[in-house]
């Protein structure tokens, strides 16, 4: 009979320490190629820019990317955990990409509204997004004017409303006297809106009357104010642009500058100078009037 071996049934013996296994060699090969092609998803997915495309970009190949490495580890039967991250990863990948397809199609626009954005906001960097909060502002509701109708009437119609024409033309007159016409994607009212502060009220000096059937979007002066407050950015660009187009109908008035005895109109109110003398000094003692105002005149040169 063996003598017991009291070594081994020592319970106080020193246990022998865990050792981590060491690699007994490199593979012969690399993995498969489905491995490396969802590293290589993985590696254009990073690159996408930022926006709800740019979103929709990273996230569509991170799917791909992880998809294939879900395949990959499942064909490994050593790699549990690598096949649950990865199966994981895949599902929050797919979730995003369907969220992002779903807000970039809440954001699809009519045909006005889309020619609006291509003409003005598109190229100053205005997001799908932020352009929604614009047009949600103007209740998605594109008017109407028929033919010899009028959007305004002089010393009539009140102040409470920035809006752009989308299709058609509009005569610009005041006393009865042509001053210019409003072509598609330019204000209808902007020398009045840049005239006027939040607090203030007033009415169109000039009468605005459609030459043709037009189309317009309006947005009320209180609305586009509370949208202003909440996006600050929202805010610049619409300062932006509503000043660009007064300074593109001031120059529209250039061809109008002098009269048959050479003396200069004023800009923004050609119908106000005249070469008489009496009435030349008496606009020179008349209080000039605001940048965006299109009626009240400032001093005239011979």
């Amino acid at each position: 009979m063996e003598p017991p071996d009291f070594e081994a049934l020592n319970l106080s013996a020193q246990p022998t320490p865990f050792t981590f296994p060491v690699c007994e060699g490199w593979r012969a090969g690399s993995e498969g190629s489905v491995f490396q092609l969802a590293n290589m998803f993985v590696f254009l997915g990073l690159m996408g820019g930022s926006g709800l495309y740019g979103l929709l970009y990273l996230f569509t190949f991170l799917t791909l990317g992880f998809f294939c490495s879900t395949l990959w580890s499942w064909s490994d039967p050593c790699t549990t955990d690598t096949f649950l991250w990865t199966l994981a990863l895949f599902g929050t990948c797919l979730g995003q990409v369907l969220h992002v397809s779903y807000r970039l199609r809440s954001v699809t626009f009519d045909k006005d509204f889309e020619d609006l954005y291509n003409c003005v906001f598109k190229r100053l960097g205005v997001s799908l997004a932020q352009y929604g909060k614009i047009v949600a502002c103007s209740e998605r509701h594109v008017h109407t004017l028929e033919r010899d109708h009028c959007f305004a009437m002089e010393g009539k119609t009140a102040i409470d409303k920035l809006s752009v024409l989308l299709a058609g033309r509009i005569r610009v007159t005041v006393n009865g006297e042509f001053l210019h016409y409003i072509y598609p994607f330019q204000f209808l009212d902007s020398p009045e809106w840049d005239s006027l502060r939040p607090s203030e009220e007033g009415i169109f000096q000039v009468t605005l009357r459609a030459d043709n059937r037009c189309r317009y979007v309006s947005w009320r002066r209180k609305k586009l104010y509370l949208l202003f407050a909440k996006h600050r950015y929202l805010a610049k660009i619409f300062a932006l642009v509503v000043r660009n187009d007064i300074a593109d109908k001031l120059y529209s008035l250039n061809d109008k500058a002098f009269d048959s005895a050479g003396h200069r109109y004023d800009l923004r109110l050609p119908s106000f100078c005249h070469p008489h003398e009496e009435k030349h000094e008496k606009l020179h003692t008349e209080r000039p009037g605001r940048p965006g105002d299109r009626t009240k005149p400032s001093c005239c040169e011979a």
